[in-house]
């Protein structure tokens, strides 16, 4: 099954940008550098190869470009793109300039196969500051042809094209050159409301300081307002000096992603390549709904294109896997600046959410339990904070412990500091009196001296839990504060009505587990709590995660380890990320987790001591996968659909039935566990 490992198998595409060494006015020399790049390039796998603005004769050519020797020797020189083209299995885009009506045009040629498939003119030339670009061309709305005879054969002619890969899903790209995207309405806005789902820049582009970073803001913008991948190019080594410096700055985005970047200042030839995701595109367009309503309104400029498709030899049966980075957390950013700015942004609207909740309800105490697990610690953080923002005092937050026939030693130690580090009233109630009592009214076996530590047994405690604390919030005056996540919801790991499902309000509603053990750790190395409190909350995370329901053989270590009956939650919210937010199949989720987890150092955050170095072969991911899918998507929607309110932190989503996630408690997963059987059992 090396189709599976073929990144073209799942939606992506190997796109790649060339910037050629060039020579100014040499255009024989200038597709010779051109014609190797493609060929490096779809050795690698690329789909289709991008080259800079004026590339076969150089963008410095200034009024040489007026020469009919350098014309026709541009023209030659494309027939040797156009001639080595047959051997490559790839569509090239090169820029050359081309005499079409007695006027001359900086056009952008597709070529692929042997043939060229079309020619784009630029739409705006600049003519200001050491621009002057109008003294040798034309504009392409004083093109009065569509069509053009090339090399010939009759070509299209316009800037109203599109070209599609017929054989590569979804893939249908969109040319335009240099100035057209620092338009207020670049064309490649409509060309992305026509369906292209790649958008090419061939740019020349000079140095200037800070121009660098204006490009990466330029270009990422544009991907993301068009909801595509652009593909954007410069021209590097060679060009005149004579007033300019040139950078050779390359670079491909997807979505507002910056996907591959190629170093500045290069003295050769060089190459990047890049993977987009095509399916990710087209699934972010039927999402949001705005795209369409967008095309709806621009029908008539939208109209206007043409689509031009043609086949590239992709061999789909090689093992080709990916070479962008697929981070292993989606939820936490692997930069440590940023995963700082994500943390300190959930944990606001967190309190947020909480202060405005308490405000409106005249509410000034809230009531928690804490089991001195990662889940109830965040919570008692947020509660915390809320307190300080409402000038009152902390001693509002009506914290719990309730140990009971399974609660360790170490988890009970935690929960009392942690009230105490806090400023909590710290209270504490031996529930195992009262649930003693309920089995003995149901007639349990445990009640008559047997261990039997069925769901029963494990509910009652879960269920008392809970009664306690509603009873003791009507006769304290307070909320209820959930501290159920996202990931335990989404795999149905919560007791139906009870206290990581039911609450007057849960904070951590729709952050996922990965997420919550990077906020607590992030308030331990903040000091927000004092140096002790730091402490407890690393004695925290280093705490196995378990319901805690069932007694062991000793008090010290628990007898049930969540992760080893619902597997790691590490994987599961990579499951639940691309799952939910993009729709994908398991067999596309598996390669991508594939893609993060099979090797130990792929993915994995640099200067992050904590974070494990974990690695999980493809027969792992495929039954932690299918553990998700069955779990997810049959058994456990009841639960989701009448979860108490609480606030989206994230745009990874919510399950939240009045908000991101609506449906029906009775639907099969029999599709996506036969979607399971597609991942092989090993790589």
């Amino acid at each position: 099954m090396s189709e599976f490992f073929n990144l073209y198998s799942h939606g992506f595409a190997r796109v790649a940008v060339g910037i050629p060494e060039c020579r100014v006015a040499d255009p024989a020399f200038n597709a010779q550098q051109t014609i190797t790049l493609a060929r490096d390039a779809a050795a690698q796998g690329a789909v289709l190869v991008a080259f800079p603005e004026l590339g076969l004769s150089a963008y410095t050519c200034e009024d040489l470009f007026h020469q009919r020797a350098l014309l026709d020797a541009c023209l030659e020189a494309l027939g040797e793109v156009v001639a080595a083209s047959v051997t490559i299995p790839a569509a090239l885009v090169v820029g050359m300039p081309l005499r079409v009506d007695h006027r001359l045009f900086n056009c952008a040629v597709v070529v692929s196969g042997g043939r060229i498939h079309g020619v784009v003119p630029k739409s705006y030339l600049p003519n200001y500051g050491e621009f002057y670009e109008a003294r040798q061309f034309n504009a392409a709305d004083a093109a009065t042809s569509s069509s053009v005879s090339l090399l010939g054969a009759e070509v299209p002619f316009g800037p109203g094209q599109l070209f599609e890969v017929s054989n590569v899903r979804d893939l249908r790209f969109h040319v335009e050159i240099c100035e057209d995207v620092w338009v207020p309405v670049p064309p490649s806005s409509f060309a992305a409301m026509a369906g292209a789902t790649v958008l090419v820049n061939l740019s020349a582009s000079n140095a200037l300081v800070g121009k660098s970073s204006y490009r990466h803001q330029l270009v990422g913008q544009q991907s993301a307002r068009c909801l595509a991948a652009y593909i954007y190019t410069s021209a590097g080594m060679g060009e005149s000096s004579t007033d300019m410096a040139w950078d050779g700055q390359a670079v491909i985005y997807e979505n507002g992603e910056l996907i591959a970047e190629a170093k500045r200042f290069v003295d050769q030839s060089h190459m990047i390549v890049g993977d987009v995701d095509l399916e990710r595109l087209s699934r972010e367009r039927m999402r949001l709904s705005t795209f369409g309503h967008c095309v709806r309104t621009h029908a008539e400029q939208v109209s206007r294109f043409a689509v031009t498709r043609f086949e590239v030899p992709v061999d789909t049966s090689a093992r080709l896997p990916l070479t962008r980075m697929i981070q292993r957390y989606p939820f936490v950013p692997a930069n440590a600046a940023l995963r700082d700015e994500r943390c300190t942004e959930v944990y606001n609207i967190q309190v947020q959410a909480l202060e405005q909740r308490m405000r409106s309800a005249g509410i000034e105490k809230v009531v928690i339990g804490i089991s001195g697990g990662l889940d109830s610690t965040h919570a008692l953080l947020v509660c915390a904070k809320v307190m300080d923002r409402l000038g009152l005092p902390r001693t509002n937050i009506l914290a719990y412990t309730m140990p009971g026939f399974a609660t360790s030693t170490r988890t009970l130690e935690q929960a009392r500091k942690l009230m105490s580090v806090v400023g909590a009233s710290a209270n504490e109630i031996d529930i195992r009196p009262s649930c003693m009592q309920m089995l003995k009214d149901l007639g349990h076996p445990f009640a008559r001296g047997e261990k039997v530590y069925d769901v029963t047994f494990e509910n009652v405690q879960a269920g008392e839990r809970t009664s306690h604390l509603f009873r003791l919030a009507n006769h304290l005056g307070g909320i209820v504060i959930g501290t159920g996540d996202l990931s335990e919801l989404a795999l149905g790991w919560c007791t139906y009505g009870v206290g990581d499902h039911m609450s007057h309000y849960n904070v951590n509603a729709s952050v996922p587990k990965t997420l919550i053990s990077h906020l607590v750790r992030w308030v331990a190395d903040t000091k927000q709590i004092g140096e002790l409190g730091s402490d407890v909350l690393l004695d925290v995370l280093n705490t196995q995660i378990s319901p805690e329901l069932v007694p062991g053989d000793a008090n010290e270590k628990p007898e049930q380890h969540t992760e080893s009956i619902i597997g790691p939650y590490e994987l599961q919210d990579f499951n639940l990320f691309y799952l939910i937010r993009y729709g994908f199949t398991p067999s596309k989720v598996a390669f991508l987790a594939w893609s993060a987890w099979h090797d130990r150092t792929r993915g994995v955050w640099p200067n992050a001591p904590h974070v494990q170095r974990n690695e999980y072969p493809l027969s792992d991911i495929k039954r932690i996968l299918g553990i998700f899918v069955k779990r997810f998507f049959k058994g456990s929607q009841f639960k989701r659909s009448c979860v108490p309110n609480g606030p989206k932190v994230g745009t990874g989503g919510s399950l939240s039935p009045r908000g991101d996630w609506r449906a029906p408690s009775d639907s099969e997963s029999a599709v996506w566990v036969r979607d399971l059987e597609r991942i092989p059992d090993q790589s």
